[in-house]
């Protein structure tokens, strides 16, 4: 049996419920994503999560915000200041999603805020694709449990990872996407920290979040 093929019966095992299930080559899941109905069991499945991506990072970063948000943020992963605090975007690039948030009349009691992966990478290197692919069906759970009527991917990983495409964030931002798994509006966008990188391409993020404004307004 090769490695999807095994992969494929694994998943098949978690997704019936199976609530114990260890492998060599997947982790220990101590509970499916389609028994979770609250934010609480979900932060506490994941945290039951065998991976050493954990025992890299100080604090797991679960998500922030309105809970009943009519918009959802989506990041790719803890950076340092987020490790330390347990929050996801506290450091400068949450600065600056801050402003982006403001200008459009938005705050973090407004939205809600989360990510691809709950633990700080080593080093903060982009996730794996294993890594994305371990923790998609507990952010497609996390985006359901929120119910957000726009969800707004910050960046190509977080963009790549929902969307289950390889095009880029330059050939995805500023579209509205939809996927069968979400029922809210999609629309990628640049992550903050590029933004701090790359100052050139604010005025992209700057019409894209005014298209958020809009779209917002005509869903409320």
């Amino acid at each position: 049996m090769t490695k999807k093929q095994l992969d494929q019966v694994i998943e098949w095992f978690i997704d019936a419920g199976v609530t114990d299930l260890i492998s060599d080559s997947r982790p220990t899941y101590k509970k499916s994503a389609k028994d979770i109905t609250t934010l609480a069991q979900l932060k506490e499945s994941i945290l039951k999560i065998d991976i050493p991506l954990k025992d890299c990072a100080i604090n797991m970063v679960f998500g922030v915000g309105n809970e009943r948000a009519e918009i959802l943020l989506l990041g790719e992963a803890p950076g340092a200041e987020e490790d330390k605090q347990g929050i996801p975007f506290v450091g400068q690039s949450g600065q600056l999603l801050d402003k982006m948030l403001a200008a459009i009349e938005l705050d973090r009691t407004k939205v809600y805020i989360t990510n691809i992966l709950p633990w700080r990478p080593p080093g903060n290197r982009t996730p794996t694709n294993q890594e994305i692919e371990m923790f998609r069906p507990y952010v497609l759970k996390h985006i359901s449990l929120i119910n957000p009527k726009v969800v707004v991917c910050l960046g190509g990983t977080a963009a790549k990872a929902l969307l289950k495409t390889s095009q880029g964030i330059v050939q995805l931002r500023g579209k509205w996407i939809n996927i069968e798994e979400v029922s809210a509006k999609i629309i990628p966008t640049f992550h903050p920290a590029y933004l701090l990188r790359a100052p050139s391409q604010k005025r992209e993020a700057w019409q894209d979040f005014l298209n958020i404004k809009e779209a917002i307004s005509a869903l409320i």
